[in-house]
């Protein structure tokens, strides 16, 4: 360690006292070439050697390193842990802690990560984007609480590149139907969509990463592309800094808007905030780089550079499914009806965001609100559509007494069937008036029930006989002629004429 007070003086010396380094050598005892070193040092603090104290693991350190870097070159499941290392020094005569040798190999790890993060690496390029030129997407994960339980949320973020205006929708999962339903919803909010989207290499964008920038698209993804028509543009691998816009929106938003958000009854309504919220803060936010203008105010700037949004993209993702022999599907945990004439053949089962759309034959043949179950120790859901079951019921009436899908009849159709299946052979009477729903209008026919309900002694005949007044067209309003079609004398219903007629050839 350099005498500091040394150094001040044989500065002093030669500097003030224009002393020679001779003198000042045979003064202080040093050598020649040492006062010159101090008097070429420009450091005049005091430095202290690094404080090493001696360790059992000193001998091994060595050993120790190589065998890091060996697993270091092994692929990820075939390394062996610190712990195994360990025993292995134990077997050449070490005798520390376990303590010891994790940290040198955690210290030794974090070495060779600032090693490969080079000076050059740790440096980037600015970057400007014109207006309607490209947006950035990416997913995250949050936390509100939903009708009382709280709930894990997958995040669609999206963020216009020049106006820096951002759009949020919470979904469920990050499945293909949430994916394109998030991409239709933002570019309404922003009112257009820009030429090019930057994305990172999600699963249902990419199948297969190449060199470069060479990817194969999902094909699906590359259909919502091709409607919207827009340009996907992917990331490199582990550069987050490519779309630092919306890596930074996310964290944002995790210490904003999902700081301390407000109870909600169901996913829509947090959707309905957030597009609420996410126009407010338009207004209120500065733009980082135009500071004296908010972002609605350059987002007004960008809308004329947006191509106008089509039609939504039809983003189902398409399963085939056997029906069951009780006219069943599954899917997600949960179990949808079908009409019955499908039941032990395959179908086509298109998932949506919030329903399942049943397909066959190239026709829509059922529909069903999408039900949601984390909870896989639980038996699921079963969703059943009572109108899918009444062929079955057509030939087996008895059904009806105790079927599952008939628990859910509207009341009408529930007070009809009390009353109707005590009766003998009520119970296919109720089938075929249960049945009319298929050929007639729904709502016309629990008219029919109920107005044959009033009536006291409701029957098939009964219902029948009132449907076909409901159904009957409307009579003509009665004609108001014009006066100069009057007549003058108008005829008298008198049948005594009749009388005076026969009178004449045939005498009483």
């Amino acid at each position: 360690m350099i005498d500091v007070a040394l150094v001040s003086v044989i500065r002093r010396w030669h500097l003030r006292d224009q002393m020679p380094i001779r003198e000042i050598a045979r003064r202080t005892g040093l050598s020649r070439n040492t006062v010159r070193k101090y008097l070429a040092s420009a450091c005049l603090e005091p430095v202290y050697p690094a404080r090493k104290s001696p360790s059992k693991l000193d001998d091994y350190e060595e050993t120790l390193t190589n065998w890091l870097f060996r697993e270091s070159r092994r692929h990820r499941k075939q390394r062996r842990t610190v712990k195994q290392l360990y025993r292995d020094l134990l077997t050449l005569g070490y005798t520390g802690s376990y303590d010891r040798v994790a940290a040198f190999a955690r210290q030794w790890r974090q070495d060779q990560q600032e090693a490969r993060l080079l000076a050059a690496k740790r440096t980037y390029v600015p970057l400007e984007f014109a207006p309607g030129e490209a947006f950035q997407f990416d997913w995250s994960e949050d936390w509100v609480k939903i009708n009382g339980v709280s709930t894990k949320l997958q995040i669609a973020h999206f963020k216009l590149s020049y106006s820096r205006a951002f759009f949020l929708r919470a979904y469920l999962t990050q499945s293909h139907e949430m994916l394109f339903d998030a991409h239709y919803h933002a570019f309404i909010a922003f009112g257009g969509i820009p030429e090019r989207g930057i994305y990172d290499n999600m699963k249902t964008a990419v199948d297969k990463i190449g060199r470069g920038k060479q990817r194969q698209i999902n094909k699906r993804f590359y259909a919502m592309v091709g409607h919207y028509l827009f340009e996907p543009d992917f990331c490199n691998p582990a550069s987050g800094w490519e779309k630092g816009q919306i890596e930074k929106a996310v964290l944002d938003a995790r210490h904003g808007l999902w700081y301390d958000p407000p109870p909600f009854n169901t996913l829509q309504d947090l959707n309905n905030w957030l597009q609420q919220r996410c126009r407010e803060l338009w207004q209120e936010a500065a733009h980082p780089v135009l500071k004296s203008r908010s972002l609605a105010e350059c987002l007004e700037d960008e809308r004329p550079k947006l191509m106008s949004v089509p039609p939504a993209f039809d983003g189902f993702t398409e399963y085939a499914k056997r029906v069951s022999s009780t006219c069943l599907i599954t899917f997600e945990h949960n179990r949808y009806s079908v009409p019955a004439s499908f039941a032990n053949r395959v179908i086509s089962l298109r998932v949506y965001p919030q329903r399942l759309v049943i397909v066959a034959e190239t026709q829509v043949v059922a529909e069903h609100e999408r039900v949601f179950n984390r909870d896989k120790s639980t038996p699921g859901q079963t969703l059943f559509d009572w109108r899918h079951y009444l062929t079955v019921a057509q030939r087996k009436p008895g059904a009806l007494r105790n079927g599952a899908p008939f628990l859910e009849l509207p009341e009408c159709f529930r007070q009809l069937r009390a009353r109707l299946i005590k009766r003998p052979g009520g119970d296919r009477e109720i089938v075929d008036i249960l049945a009319l729903v298929l050929l007639h209008d729904e709502q016309l026919v629990e008219q029919a029930v109920t107005l044959a309900l009033e009536a006291g002694e409701p029957s098939k005949q009964h219902v029948l006989n009132c449907l076909s007044r409901l159904e009957a067209p409307e009579r003509p309003r009665a004609l108001t002629p014009p006066a100069a079609l009057k007549l003058v004398t108008e005829p008298t219903a008198d049948t005594a004429r009749y009388d005076q007629l026969r009178s004449l050839r045939h005498e009483p």
